[in-house]
């Protein structure tokens, strides 16, 4: 059954055909067809449908696309967060205190915890969800938290080495063997993507070469690498994502300049794929390195932001997303991480948005959400407001009314 969404006020597509930025339509409709976009324009020339729905006037854009979370997990932090609010600082350290609530806590409670974050993700606009694991890290907790992510989403990611465990501390090279060996085979087959936290100014996290090998193990088991870099400090972080072809690098904290050119240069012309002689696959042709960028962590560590204009002004492209995770971040909303990148990031509102759906769809290398092209899938948020300018312009306020996702209201 074809549906027409009519008397849209703004429609954003992100459709180049629509002209250049967001790709703007006003006064304008889109019909849905088999969980598809048939066809977006103005309204005056939609062709017909099985079903009409009037939409009084409302803004529309895609539904958003949440490229870094960590939803899937047990236990309370609130009390760190009260501790950082009067002047600790964020180490890292925390995700020790989850780790022990999650490996204690049966698959009922954290499916619940997984499904009710996904449901509040949904209701403020969010279709597309990229979801990790790293709670767990020993072999049974990390299998069942990302069979559990599966069940919520496709975008699912084996962080084993999110953190080097306490029964590790004094053998890092043991742990780096379990991640890369035993619990990368039982994680693989649940896991779209391989993630590690690159973060020398850590004492938990990773160093650059333990980083590297945990991404070839991950690349030479058919994951794709993504990267969680230069959060805490500068670091090797972004070059290694770069250099390994990961499709993002997360955080982006602390840039030196040659980081930045290393992710401008990650989507220079020729920059094709490549398999070396230990069979590990270097970067994609026509995807490079996206930086995705998480306000809401330096909202609720009091860090400094990342510079957005500085990435952006190099040509990199930008994505942004929530990390929501129950230690540095304990937020669900997208509206809320445009409303900070716009205020705090410097972000102009249509930079944030383009940011927040086809950036984050580029960051998870998928070209049917993000957007509204003919054939995308038909995921879109309806706004209780006549632009997508409201979204940093009334920040806190839930203006989300309606969310389709593959066609159906929901």
């Amino acid at each position: 059954m074809s549906v027409l969404l009519t008397n849209i006020g703004e429609l954003v597509t992100n459709d180049p055909g629509h002209g250049g930025g967001l790709g703007v339509v006003t006064v304008a409709a889109v019909v849905v067809d088999a969980g598809r976009i048939a066809w977006t324009g103005p309204a005056a020339s939609a062709p017909a449908a099985d079903v009409a729905v009037d939409l009084g006037g409302r803004c529309v854009i895609p539904g958003f696309v949440d490229s870094h979370s960590h939803t899937v997990f047990a236990g309370d932090r609130s009390a760190e967060f009260a501790a950082r609010m009067t002047g600790e600082p964020y180490t890292g350290g925390g995700i020790a205190t989850t780790v022990a609530a999650t490996r204690a806590a049966g698959d009922d409670i954290l499916r619940a915890r997984g499904q009710a974050l996904v449901r509040e993700m949904l209701a403020q606009g969010t279709t597309t969800v990229e979801i990790k694991s790293g709670y767990g890290q020993d072999i049974a907790t990390e299998a069942r938290t990302l069979r559990i992510a599966r069940e919520l989403t496709p975008e699912t990611t084996y962080l084993g080495a999110h953190t080097v465990p306490a029964e590790y501390a004094d053998d890092r090279p043991g742990y780096l063997r379990l991640v890369t060996g035993p619990m990368l085979a039982a994680c693989a087959p649940h896991a779209r993507w391989i993630d590690v936290f690159c973060e020398p100014a850590a004492p938990t996290a990773f160093d650059e070469d333990e980083s590297r090998a945990v991404l070839r193990a991950g690349l030479r088991a058919g994951l794709l690498a993504r990267v969680h870099g230069n959060q805490l400090s500068a670091g090797p972080g972004v070059r290694l994502a770069v250099e390994v072809g990961a499709a993002s690098v997360d955080h982006c904290t602390h840039l030196t300049d040659a980081d930045v050119d290393a992710l401008a240069g990650s989507w220079s012309a020729g920059s094709g794929s490549s398999t070396g002689s230990d069979g590990d696959t270097g970067p994609d042709t026509g995807h490079g390195t996206v930086a995705t960028l998480l306000p809401a962590v330096e909202f609720s560590t009091r860090s400094p932001y990342p510079d957005a204009r500085r990435l952006l002004a190099a040509g990199v492209p930008v994505a942004l997303a929530t990390d929501c995770n129950p230690g540095s971040g304990y937020s669900s909303s997208m509206p809320f991480v445009v409303a900070l990148a716009v205020r705090e990031m410097r972000m102009s509102p249509v930079e944030a948005l383009w940011s927040a759906t086809a950036g984050g769809a580029a960051a998870l290398r998928r070209d049917d959400v993000g957007h509204l092209r003919v054939g995308a899938r038909a995921d879109l948020t309806v706004l209780d407001a006549p632009s997508h300018t409201y979204l940093a312009y009334r920040p806190g306020v839930p203006l989300v009314s309606e969310v389709w996702k593959d066609g159906a209201r929901v």
